[in-house]
């Protein structure tokens, strides 16, 4: 079988694409500006080698915090042009108040309309061609899984709603088939016999293998999978691949070999990273306090008109290695809000005041607990403490659910930028999921990733 491989992007090939090809449009734009405009304020050459370097940092950090590279709203033109306007308008201003690095302002002030329009536009006619070609069905991967009929719904459903470009075209049932056995309807059954001329036929360029019972894969799949893999084709596994699109970690579909799944002490080890991070909190909880500081003459008259009652609450949370704490936050519900127990918050919840919806979209409720960062109860990033009656209530529900405490709590966190607001025990299992990929995959890099999607979601007004 002579297998010809299509072209295909993978995730992060798209989002380096997207970075790269953003600075290349942009730099091209000032290029032809200058050249066949009279554009002074800022040239491509070398003597603009400090203010292009800059100009670049700007596009990447504030597209970034914007979403630009966001590969949901990359492939919605509304979405991007938004986007677009709101990063090129950061850029614009910032660049404008670092006139150490960034150039002298023109006599002209005019130039600084045509600099602005050439970042709009350049970003903007190479997105539209990424988004007609490189987002178009011809760059699909296209992929067949393989896997027991009974687990086919679930594991079709999350990765077909994580990637556009991710295209399951259909399933082989890797057990033997049985006459009272229920169909799956939603994507196309191959049959056994036929896999490897499913391959040429549907141009598969992966195979996905979910089998959780490598025993009950029958003989005729099983040898079929062995010729493919001694042929060069590209077989991974479904956890694999899972984690890799939906950056959380999937334990439904873990088992007795959960310690496969969960490396923890790669990342937990790192002695210079941990001491990075406890740097990292110090400076932060401090600078965070003083900002805490300056709006509370603010707080202070939102608290007496909207709030009406005392400023501060404190509250008992599970904090690392399962230790409580309590934690300080603005109060943002009204007073004895849980007289008849504990309970979930709900989105629109009527027990929210109206500061308190305001302090708690815009996260600043969460200003107080730099003081438990500073004492080095929490973190500025990790999970989210949870109250022990929730703890004691979903640790008898979701496996792994205490693994979460074997590192600091955090303020913010890659559950937190992640998904919504948990508010019952399916959403604190998907928090679950991305608390353990954070646990797993922790570095300076994905700590970063969290902190910029923070900012997105306090400047997006996200917070509930």
């Amino acid at each position: 079988m002579a297998h010809k491989k299509s072209i295909h992007f993978e995730v992060s090939e798209r989002k380096i694409l997207l970075r790269i090809i953003d600075l290349i449009v942009v730099f091209l734009g000032v290029y032809a500006l200058s050249l066949y405009f009279d554009f002074e304020y800022i040239k491509v050459s070398q003597e603009n080698t400090v203010p292009l370097i800059l100009l670049g940092v700007y596009i990447t950090v504030f597209g970034t915090i914007f979403e630009l590279y966001d590969l949901q709203k990359a492939s919605n033109f509304d979405a991007t042009f938004k986007n677009i306007v709101i990063t090129a308008s950061t850029v614009l201003l910032f660049y404008l108040l670092t006139p150490v690095l960034s150039p002298y302002l023109p006599l002209e002030r005019i130039q600084i309309g045509y600099f602005y329009l050439v970042l709009i536009l350049s970003l903007l006619i190479w997105r539209l061609i990424y988004i007609n070609l490189i987002e178009s069905p011809r760059f699909y991967k296209r992929v067949l899984l393989v896997g027991e009929i009974s687990n086919m719904e679930g594991l079709i459903k999350a990765l077909n709603t994580s990637d556009p470009n991710y295209k399951i075209v259909g399933f082989i049932n890797s057990e033997a088939s049985k006459k009272e056995a229920v169909r799956f309807k939603e994507v196309p059954e191959f049959k056994a016999k036929d896999f490897l001329k499913t391959i040429e036929e549907e141009k598969i360029s992966e195979i996905l293998v979910a089998s959780f019972d490598s025993e009950a894969i029958i003989a005729e799949v099983y040898h079929d999978l062995m010729l493919l893999l001694e042929r060069g084709f590209k077989i991974r596994d479904y956890t694999q691949v899972y984690e890799e699109l939906l950056q959380k970690v999937p334990i439904q579909f873990v088992g007795k070999d959960f310690y496969k799944y969960f490396p923890f002490s790669r990342s937990n080890e790192n002695k210079l990273y941990i001491f990075f991070q406890r740097a990292f909190d110090l400076v932060f909880s401090i600078i965070g306090l003083i900002i805490g500081l300056l709006f509370l003459p603010f707080i202070l008259i939102g608290n007496a008109i909207g709030n009406k009652g005392p400023l501060f609450y404190m509250q008992e949370r599970v904090g690392k290695n399962s230790k409580p704490f309590n934690i300080v936050k603005l109060r943002s519900m009204v007073v004895n809000a849980e007289q008849n127990g504990a309970e979930w918050a709900q989105k629109n919840d009527v027990r929210i005041t109206r500061f308190g919806t305001f302090l708690r979209r815009s996260r600043m409720d969460e200003i107080p607990q730099f003081y438990n960062v500073l004492k080095g109860d929490m973190s500025v990033i990790g999970p989210r403490p949870e109250r022990p009656f929730f703890v004691s209530e979903l640790s008898q529900i979701i496996p792994f659910y205490e693994t979460r405490h074997i590192i600091k709590p955090g303020l913010t966190g890659w559950a937190q930028v992640s998904t919504r607001y948990g508010s019952s025990v399916d959403d604190s299992l998907t928090k679950l999921q991305y608390d353990l990929y954070y646990i797993k995959h922790r570095s300076v890099f994905l700590d970063f990733n969290v902190f910029i999607k923070t900012l997105s979601t306090i400047l997006y007004y996200r917070g509930q």
